[in-house]
């Protein structure tokens, strides 16, 4: 046998900084595709990085948090639709969003905000909650939309551009559907999402005058 080929976790060498992390958050995301997050355990994870509990606490000081961590490398940011129209790429977006929701990655999602609760420095740290990131890409859409005179530049606000896709959550979250039919989807796009940003700079000058 070749001795310089060891089985994961052999010979444990001192792993610092980025590399022990980087460890830690692997272990933590290939238990949660196994099990969800009810099934991640910080023991679970320190046998599957080689590495001991407290590691793993002096860098996520709460099974959430590091939940949360792990849920933050799966998901990875994706170039907005650009299909030529706003209403194309917004429901394209939507349709993603309703995929990604119903998906085992989605299930994970909602066990996280559920464990959450009101918690809102966790919910800030999730990718769809936080409202930099979620504005970023619909931001996007309606800047390109912006500059093929589809819509005025007043559309161009974070709340205005989330409007849609926080409508979907809501389908999810309030109502509790394991997944939004694509003509509720349309309806949300062409009922409130292209109403709103269509209105958008033209209701402001009525009256500008007198």
């Amino acid at each position: 046998m070749n001795d310089s080929v060891k089985p994961p976790g052999a010979g444990r060498t001192r792993r610092r900084g980025a590399s022990l992390e980087e460890a830690i958050l692997r272990a933590a995301v290939d238990e949660m595709l196994e099990s969800g997050y009810a099934g991640l355990t910080m023991d679970k994870v320190a046998t599957r990085a080689g590495t001991n509990k407290n590691a793993i606490y002096r860098r996520w000081p709460s099974r959430l948090a590091l939940g949360i961590a792990a849920y933050r490398q799966l998901v990875t940011a994706v170039q907005p639709p650009d299909t030529g129209d706003v209403r194309g790429d917004v429901l394209e977006m939507l349709r993603r969003a309703n995929r990604h929701w119903s998906s085992p990655l989605g299930a994970i999602l909602r066990e996280l905000m559920s464990a959450a609760g009101g918690a809102q420095e966790f919910l800030t740290q999730l990718p769809e909650q936080s409202g930099d990131a979620a504005a970023a890409a619909w931001l996007t859409i309606l800047g390109r939309a912006v500059a093929r005179g589809e819509a005025s530049p007043e559309a161009l606000h974070p709340r205005v551009a989330t409007v849609a896709v926080v409508l979907l959550r809501n389908e999810f979250v309030v109502r509790g559907v394991p997944t939004a039919p694509d003509d509720v989807l349309v309806e949300i796009v062409d009922e409130v999402y292209l109403p709103l940003v269509r209105g958008r700079g033209t209701a402001h000058h009525g009256g500008d005058d007198g």
